[in-house]
């Protein structure tokens, strides 16, 4: 008998699958989910779960190579004048934050879209240039321009006009104005292209018809202008109030979290001096679940007063 002869023999490639996974891929129910797959994961991941495990860790104290659960004790103790004074201190630089980092970025976004201004697309980038800046060089440029010596820029210019020199980063006022004018230079150009994309949207029709109407300028901005950029308005609120809440950078850099009398210590600064200078991470813990429920409930009442919900207004 003649030996059969054996060849290798071609995998078949199977159809079945490729089906199964193109139904799917295709499926109209099935393609939502993978698509939004990766946000979920990576909400679930570096969002959700970094949340709840500082919520069991605000019930703990935490040592080296000792965990163990002390029930509400460190949110107790958040009842003390230090956290008072960071509760207060962040609540005001976040109010004056929002007086300046709202009406005047709008203003200059009006005066940069007219064509009264020669130039535009030069001074957008010079003011836009802040936000790029390092805000531990700005800290150090704003050092040495307030410095407490007689021979620091601001001082000498208040010696030439009759004033007498100040010690900037020890007072509570100037030091609270150097904390506001640091964040108003840094983020004055980033609110002022939210503005300005705002303004793009609305019909030069309606100015036009304004005009024809003998509409001033005050009500062209009352009727027209602020209507079209509330959106954008509630949306550089909340940023703002947000960005104040978690402000931590400024007051580090003028002070290295080591402010006389606590003047500089925001909540952030005082999550960090707790947390991890002094190791009370279940105490930082706490702070921080405090610090969030702040956020979410000044937020959630500037939404329900400016009528974001459910389409109001």
């Amino acid at each position: 008998m003649k030996p059969v002869k054996t060849g290798t023999v071609q995998p078949v490639p199977s159809t079945a699958k490729e089906s199964v996974w193109r139904s799917v891929l295709y499926s109209k129910k099935a393609a939502p989910y993978l698509f939004t797959a990766p946000f979920v994961i990576s909400f679930l991941i570096f969002f959700m779960y970094p949340i709840i495990s500082v919520f069991i860790m605000s019930f703990q104290r935490i040592l080296p190579g000792e965990v163990s659960f002390v029930g509400f004790s460190n949110y107790t103790a958040l009842l003390n004048p230090t956290f008072y004074t960071a509760l207060f201190n962040t609540l005001e630089y976040t109010v004056w934050t929002l007086i300046v980092l709202i009406p005047v970025p709008l203003l200059l976004a009006i005066l940069l879209n007219s064509k009264l201004v020669k130039f535009r697309n030069v001074f957008k980038s010079a003011l836009f240039i802040p936000a790029l800046t390092s805000t531990i060089v700005a800290g150090v440029i704003f050092r040495l321009i307030y410095g407490e010596m007689d021979t620091s820029l601001a001082n000498s210019f208040l010696i030439k006009i009759g004033v007498s020199p100040r010690n900037w980063l020890n007072d509570e006022h100037t030091g609270m104005f150097l904390m506001v004018m640091l964040a108003s230079w840094r983020w004055m150009g980033i609110n002022i292209l939210y503005f300005l994309a705002g303004l793009q949207n609305v019909p030069k029709e309606l100015y036009e018809a304004a005009d024809i109407d003998g509409a001033n300028t005050m009500k062209k901005f009352r009727h027209i202008t602020l209507p079209f950029l509330k959106p954008v308005s509630v949306y550089v609120l909340t940023i703002s109030i947000i960005g104040g809440f978690r402000m931590f950078e400024e007051s580090y850099v003028l002070w290295q979290n080591n402010s006389p009398g606590n003047i500089g210590l925001t909540l952030v600064g005082y999550l960090y001096q707790q947390g991890l200078a002094y190791n009370e991470m279940g105490y930082g813990a706490a702070i921080g679940i405090v610090l969030l429920l702040v956020i979410l409930i000044v937020s959630l009442i500037s939404l329900k007063l400016s009528g974001s919900f459910k389409g109001e207004g």
